[in-house]
């Protein structure tokens, strides 16, 4: 008997391409940050529309190096959410600095600019806004705020590549950027994928030259230049820095991958329509909302179940089937490593109360399978188990 095929919750789409390319660069004997890294940079500039673009190994990376180049420092105060990978709120800690929690919207599960102002403070030095799950946040609002208070706005769009988002009635890709500085993923359960690795986007020189001084250990020159120099050069180290170099065996992955990024969108926006269309009679199921100034890249499809349904027993029924599922966004101020510390265990339970709308979405949501090579079948299967434990 054939085993069932289990479906994951995401799968790249990785095709011979990649493999022809990372052969190629190993062949090359270049394989760590170099040319190919750079040309990754320059692909992924033309695709979003930024003066600047820095590749480094992480999007937490990218995150940090960005609080750091718009000048966080220790005890400043960055506001943000709670509802974001972990990775979002660390990067602020990186810095030294305290992450200031604000709700989100519970249509788009992104952070509510109404929000914003009450939380500013003669502390604050920064906005880091998410795109969550690839739903462009309200950048309209947010950038009035950020502009009548100087404060700078950093675009936490790890899961936003090729994601648009309507300004001036123009649509723009997320990531021109339209803050400061934006920053991305390619952790494999993004869009596209290098493995790990992120990528920074800015239209600040000054900016660019601190992010590529400090990705490589604060070095004066890149190895690129040092080893194409006719003349010996030596390097100095001008200040702290970080090992946070991209490879250009990746950055030849993240090349191929960019190419396929239009396809890849077409699909799973197709994904998605087939999920709204099966779900469309299951009213007691909340779909998702994409307003009309944004176009997302349904990097998920979060569902909001009903009252009456335990999250983790229809993701274990999901499971028993081969369905693999993922509970919704977590809150980072429910975690161990911050519920204790001490400048945020003060004043505990009213952040609880005020994060209202980022716990329910924690705990009353669910992310559905949706990867490209997903057929129909596999949707249906996936509709079904659900609406049936829910009519049960």
């Amino acid at each position: 008997m054939k085993e069932k095929e289990f479906i994951p919750i995401t799968r790249p789409l990785f095709g011979k391409e990649e493999i022809k390319e990372v052969g190629r660069v190993i062949k090359s004997g270049w394989v760590t940050q170099g040319p190919e890294v750079e040309a990754f940079e320059n692909d992924f500039s033309d695709y979003v529309g930024s003066k600047y673009t820095v590749a480094v190994s992480s999007c937490t990376a990218a995150l940090h190096l960005a609080l750091k180049a718009v000048g966080v420092r220790e005890n400043n105060e960055v506001i943000t959410v709670s509802h974001s990978y972990i990775a979002t709120a660390n990067s602020i800690r990186y810095c030294s600095a305290i992450p200031v929690f604000v709700d989100i919207e519970p249509e788009t599960y992104n952070i509510d600019p109404n929000l914003i102002e009450e939380a500013i403070s003669n502390k604050t030095k920064a906005i880091l806004c998410v795109h969550q799950m690839g739903m462009p946040c309200d950048l309209n609002a947010i950038l009035k705020i950020a502009k009548q208070y100087s404060l700078p706005v950093i675009e936490d769009a790890a899961c936003a590549a090729g994601s648009e988002i309507k300004l001036k009635n123009k649509w723009e890709k997320i990531g021109k950027p339209h803050g400061d500085i934006a920053c991305f993923s390619f952790h494999p359960r993004k869009l596209i994928t290098t493995g790990d690795g992120g990528m920074i986007t800015t239209n600040s020189k000054s900016i660019s030259e601190k992010l590529r001084l400090w990705r490589q250990h604060g070095m004066s020159i890149s190895d690129k230049k040092r080893h194409s120099s006719k003349t010996i050069v030596f390097e100095d180290h001008l200040e702290l820095g970080y090992n946070y170099r991209l490879t250009d065996i990746q950055a030849a992955v993240g090349r191929v991958q960019l190419k396929k990024l239009s396809e890849i969108i077409t699909r799973r926006r197709k994904l998605a329509k087939n999920y709204f269309d099966l779900f469309s009679n299951c009213n007691s199921i909340i779909l998702p909302h994409e307003p009309i100034w944004a176009k997302t890249n349904w990097q998920s499809f979060c569902i909001r179940l009903p009252k009456t349904v335990k999250q983790k027993t229809i993701m274990e029924l999901l499971l028993d089937n081969g369905i693999a599922t993922r509970r919704g966004v977590m809150c980072t101020h429910l975690e161990p490593a911050y519920i204790n510390v001490p400048w945020y265990a003060r004043g505990k339970k009213d952040r609880g109360e005020s994060l209202f709308n980022s716990v329910d979405a924690r705990n009353n949501t669910i992310l559905l399978p949706l990867f490209p090579q997903m057929n129909k079948h596999i949707q249906q299967n996936v509709f079904e188990i659900i609406s049936r434990f829910i009519e049960g």
